[in-house]
């Protein structure tokens, strides 16, 4: 190789400094960096860069004479100073060569196959096939130590089973007190690691590493039940997977590793041959049953999120955060749609070819989706959401399956796997594998959070989105669940034996339970449990501790989820009291809060035009008219005849009898009884009633409101059920439809009442006691306040508060919506919300000015309070625009109407829509509602005539209690408040359900003694009973003298025994922070017998001083 006059020498290439960004095929010679000291001309940034350069050398030089100037004036010959000269010399030589050596030592570490590269003067392409940097190494020296090690695992497997794992299976059912291990081998064939990957762990204190086992074994263990002469076992077994290891946390003491957990990232792959009685399990069929069931055994104990934790030293701290750590994000994945799919459906002996009716596995770890099957469709839209927790990245994969739904058996199409080995956050069309065809995925990362700050953000953000089948999460609780403390000795045990306690952990629907530890009051769970919530808020963490036969409840527990985000870092770490258990039964549990949080920051869209997933350009659809040729701009909606038609159908569950008993204890010897739920479903929607435990009549008083059309052959279909812990048994049906005479929706729409009881179908006995009634809307407010009175008197505890008005929304257009980037019209869709209730409308491809034509509808229950929220939001751009509208501007509107165009907040772009409020008015509630004035002066009630233009009373044959409702109303000419205020009452004794109802609506003019207004709430004390069960307590007001509470409260109790009650109502405060006194700021006592219970009457009482108890 030929070099330039000027170069030096060529060093070796070992001795250059390693240039990443040098294209690799150039000798290395061409990039060494001049040694300074070597005479070659310096580099400076400009003169003055040279003339420092230059006396810096000189400087160097002038230095190496001082030693002969010393020796010279000192007299000493030049021997001394060559011999100097040679000790620098060689000390120089000796300390470069180190340096050059640990330099080539520390490339060669970095990136061994780059330098190789570099040094053969080679590019990577050039390399031979056989020169390879694998990140996955061989690892046979731990393959022969395994295999040194296999015989004495084999002992040990051997002593566990007989001593640990046989006694625990004779102790869980007293059929298998005969059970042993007969035989127990591994065989001489070991487990073999094929190879092992290392990871960088998340911090320094962990280390990962990947371990890819294949085992292929000639194991033998047999197992035999005497009693029964059952034997059975396995001989020979094949298991293949990824194990991955994490040693954490590393400490600076020996072990230097303080435990380590192992998992495995995906279900490992499983073949097992049988013997005895369980080779009826290779038959076809029960093979691939018998061997799910297994692989869901090891997932339950080895497959992620669960784990094996072996510490390594005693009093290891966060035992349980290392067994069942926090997740590292959530991923919320958004099953889209799927295009060009293959056709698998074949007709005429497939001389005519069909389509496929696809549906689609969404899978991670052991978390399984399935989407709704769409029939007759190549390219399917799903727009389906799940959302799953995420605990190794890298290593986790998500996997897609695309099935053809057939009656027989489901065909293949094909499938995609995305890997996850970032924090991603991805819109795009994937390729599908093994057929044809892609499916379209939006892949969410959802951060965790330890704070509260930005839940009302995040729950904010989840109102406006439309998802199904399930709404998105707005945060993750994790239940550690350690231990359990002086747990009630089980009654049921002969000789009151020590229970096997087991938990039930319920939010919601959704309920996971424990392990059972076996003869205990002091039972080791050391489990953890997680949960996606989605409003904290409001949700309630139920907690039931029970024998395993669950017949026996030994405490309960109910925590507000809220008391969580007021905790330090959203986490409790404590003891928690048991109710309805001993005296010192306590739970140790930790919960940990997480708020899940999208950094839309984050977003990214494919922009490369012709990219999978890029916008299609030729297919955007242009703004509707033009300059030239535009219609007038309308000035009102025009929507179709049907809008504002619907109906409310208020559905009363009241009861049931003779329903069938399906539990059975002792294994079936014991009957028991059942714990009935009801199911309703109509118009795409469903209702659940609450669980009535262990009844066979048993009393749900439920109300559930849906809305309706006046489309013929509706059905709704009624389902009673018995809630078990696996699957809920059936326990009758009955449908009502157009079809069937006994209940008919048209002749509910028609009548407009309907009472009677229900035969259950396909059971021998039970029936169901059923109220329909239809509610129409009414164009008018004049009965509003009446509506709202008497759904406070029939509102039931069970049921959610009892709509007051229907409202209608007819969204028509926009226009003028903001461009995206400037230039590009938006894909706008809009979303309509009131309260939890969401409506999404479909989206308009590229324009500014779209038209929707849509309309929905909410059930308003507070109308004065609540509003409608408009987003216009476009795909992929966010917020365009949003509107807020009161209902209460509708209350005062024509006709409760308003029809124009509205101004969005964003100052750019308006919508055309149409809101109309109907206010929903019952005939058959119970209650009458006519309108009273009430005076001090005087006892007479004197009755308004009924409101012209109203629809007559309907009459029904069916028993009914006709009750007049008395609306106190304040007049100026009232006597004014006593000098201790007065409080607000309704005392009515509801006869249909044999109960005494108080609403305590608010207070006024309150006393107030100190500096600051005081903490008010009401307690209300039926005497002469002064215990807790029939005691009642509003929640506090801060610092008003005024307070509002419109809460109600029940007594379950006869008519003659209210009569003789006394109702003693108190208005007290806190006194301060740390103490539990209260300040009493007065009272009123009500003597039952003196008050028309049948009225209802709303009424203000002057509050007395304790020592004068009469009322108002």
């Amino acid at each position: 190789m030929e070099r330039s006059p000027g170069e030096g020498p060529s060093p070796s290439p070992m001795d250059q400094p390693s240039a990443p960004s040098d294209p690799t095929d150039q000798p290395p010679a061409a990039h060494a960096k001049p040694d300074p000291g070597s005479g070659g001309q310096p580099a400076g940034p400009g003169a003055a860069g040279e003339a420092l350069a230059m006396l810096t050398s000189f400087g160097r030089r002038l230095l190496v004479l001082i030693p002969v100037y010393l020796a010279g004036a000192v007299g000493l010959s030049v021997g001394f100073v060559l011999f100097g000269l040679a000790l620098y010399l060689g000390w120089r030589r000796v300390r470069d060569e180190k340096e050059r050596s640990l330099r080539a030592a520390r490339q060669l570490l970095d990136d061994e196959e780059q330098l190789t590269a570099k040094t053969l003067y080679m590019s990577h392409r050039e390399l031979p096939a056989w020169v390879s940097f694998p990140d996955v190494e061989k690892a046979e020296w731990l393959n022969k130590i395994v295999a040194q090690v296999w015989p004495f695992l084999g002992q040990y497997m051997e002593k566990l089973l007989a001593e640990t794992v046989a006694p625990a299976v004779r102790g869980s059912n007293p059929h298998l007190q005969t059970f042993t291990f007969t035989r127990v081998e591994l065989g001489e064939k070991p487990l073999r690691i094929i190879g092992v990957k290392v990871h960088r762990g998340r911090r320094k204190e962990q280390i990962l590493l990947d371990l890819n086992i294949s085992y292929v074994g000639d194991v033998q263990i047999d197992v035999e039940v005497k009693k029964y002469f059952c034997k059975a076992g396995v001989k020979g077994m094949q298991l293949h997977g990824v194990l991955r290891v994490i040693l954490e946390p590393l400490i600076g003491d020996l072990p230097i590793v303080g435990a380590v957990s192992m998992f495995f990232i995906r279900r490992p792959t499983l073949d097992i041959n049988w013997t005895g009685m369980t080779n009826l399990l290779d038959i076809p069929g029960l093979s691939s049953l018998s061997d799910t069931m297994i692989m869901d055994s090891i997932a339950a104990f080895l497959v992620l999120p669960n784990r094996l934790l072996v510490p390594l030293v005693p009093n290891l701290q966060d035992v349980a955060q290392l067994r069942s750590p926090l997740p590292r994000g959530i991923i919320r994945i958004h099953l889209l749609a799927a295009r060009g799919l293959s056709s698998k459906d074949k007709y005429v002996k497939g001389l005519i070819e069909g389509k496929s009716d696809p549906y689609a596995l969404v899978r991670l770890g052991t978390q399984t989706f399935c989407s709704r099957v769409i029939d007759e469709e190549l390219n399917p839209q799903w727009r389906e959401t799940y959302e799953v927790m995420v605990h190794e990245v890298p290593g986790q994969e998500i996997e897609v399956e695309v099935f053809d739904k057939d009656p027989d058996k489901d065909d293949f199409l094909a499938h995609a796997t995305k890997v996850l080995e970032v924090i991603i956050l991805t819109f795009w069309w994937f390729p599908l594998q093994g057929g044809q065809g892609q499916v379209h995925l939006r892949l969410e990362w959802l951060s965790l959070l330890s704070d509260a700050e930005k839940l009302e953000q995040v729950l904010q953000w989840n109102r406006g989105v439309s998802s199904r089948p399930e709404p998105p999460s707005a945060a993750i609780l994790v239940v550690y669940l350690d231990r359990g403390q002086d747990l009630p000795v089980s009654s049921l045990k002969k000789g009151n034996k020590e229970p096997n306690p087991m938990v039930q952990l319920s939010i919601q629907d959704v309920t996971q339970e424990s392990k059972a530890v076996y003869s205990t009051n002091c039972p080791v769970w050391e489990e953890a449990f997680r949960f996606f919530l989605q409003d904290p808020q409001s949700q309630e963490l139920d907690v039931q501790v029970k024998d395993d036969s669950r017949a026996l409840t030994l405490g309960a527990l109910t925590l507000p989820l809220a008391r969580l985000l007021t905790a330090p870092e959203l986490t409790l770490d404590q003891w928690f009291q048991l109710s309805s258990s001993g005296p010192n039964s306590r739970l140790y549990m930790k919960l940990v809060m997480r708020i899940l949080y999208l950094d839309s920051s984050e977003v990214s869209f494919p922009t490369v035009p012709g990219s999978p997933g890029a916008w299609d350009e030729d297919n955007e659809s242009p703004q509707r008219g033009s300059s030239v040729d535009a219609p007038p701009r309308p000035c009102h909606t025009t929507p179709d005849s049907h809008f504002g038609t619907e109906h409310v159908l208020r559905i009363h569950v009241l009861e049931a009898q003779d329903l069938i008993a399906k539990d059975r204890f002792l294994g079936g010897l014991v009957k028991g009884k059942s714990d009935p739920y009801v199911k309703l479903k109509l118009a795409g929607r469903s209702f659940r009633s609450h669980v009535v435990r262990e009844d066979l009549n048993p009393r749900w008083n439920e109300v559930f409101e849906v809305i309706v059309t006046s489309i013929p052959g509706q059905e709704l279909d009624i389902e009673v059920f018995d809630k078990d812990l696996d699957k809920d048994d059936f326990l009758g049906k009955k449908q009502a439809g157009l079809f069937r005479c006994k209940v008919s929706l048209t002749t509910v729409l028609n009548s407009g009442f309907l009472d009677e009881w229900l035969t259950l179908e396909d059971v021998p006995s039970g029936r169901l006691h059923l109220r329909l009634e239809r509610l129409t809307p009414r164009p008018t407010a004049a009965e509003l306040e009446e509506v709202l009175q008497v759904n406070s008197l029939i509102q039931t505890q069970k049921s959610a508060e009892l709509a007051a008005a229907l409202l209608s929304v007819y969204m028509e257009r926009a226009e003028d919506l903001p461009l995206r980037k400037g230039t590009k019209p938006p894909s706008p869709y809009a979303t309509l919300t009131v309260g939890d209730t969401t409506h999404k409308t479909k989206t308009i491809s590229q324009t500014s000015a779209p038209v929707w034509d849509e309309s929905a509808s909410f059930l308003i229950r507070k109308p004065y309070t609540e509003s409608l929220e408009l987003q216009v939001r476009g795909e992929g751009t966010g917020t365009l625009g949003l509107l807020s509208l009161p209902l209460s501007e509708l209350l005062v509107a024509d006709q409760l109407c308003l029809d124009h165009w509205f101004t969005l907040s964003s100052g750019q772009g308006q919508v055309l829509l149409r809101a109309q409020l109907g206010i929903l008015v019952s005939q058959h509630s119970g209650v009458e509602a006519q309108s009273h004035s009430y005076s001090h002066s005087s006892s007479s009630l004197s009755e308004e005539p009924e409101l012209s233009g109203g629809p007559p009373h309907i009459t029904s044959s069916a028993p009914e209690l006709r009750q007049r409702l008395t609306t106190h109303v304040d007049s100026p000419l009232e006597a004014p408040a006593g000098p201790l205020g007065q409080v607000k009452l309704t005392v009515w004794y509801y006869s249909e359900e044999r109960k005494l109802v108080s609403i305590v609506h608010g207070c006024r003019a309150l006393r107030q003694n100190g500096r600051d207004p005081p903490d008010p709430y009401v307690s209300l004390l039926l005497l002469p009973d002064k215990n807790r069960g029939t005691k009642r307590k509003t929640s506090q007001k801060k610092r008003t003298l005024n307070p509002e509470f419109n809460e109600r409260f029940e007594w379950e109790l006869p008519l003659d025994e209210a009569l003789r009650r006394k109702l003693d109502v108190s208005v007290k405060s806190n006194s301060s922070f740390m103490s539990r006194e209260r300040e009493l700021l007065g009272k009123v006592h009500l003597d039952l017998a003196e008050i028309d219970l049948s009225q209802g009457v709303a009424q203000w009482y002057d509050l007395m001083d304790d020592k004068d108890k009469g009322s108002s």
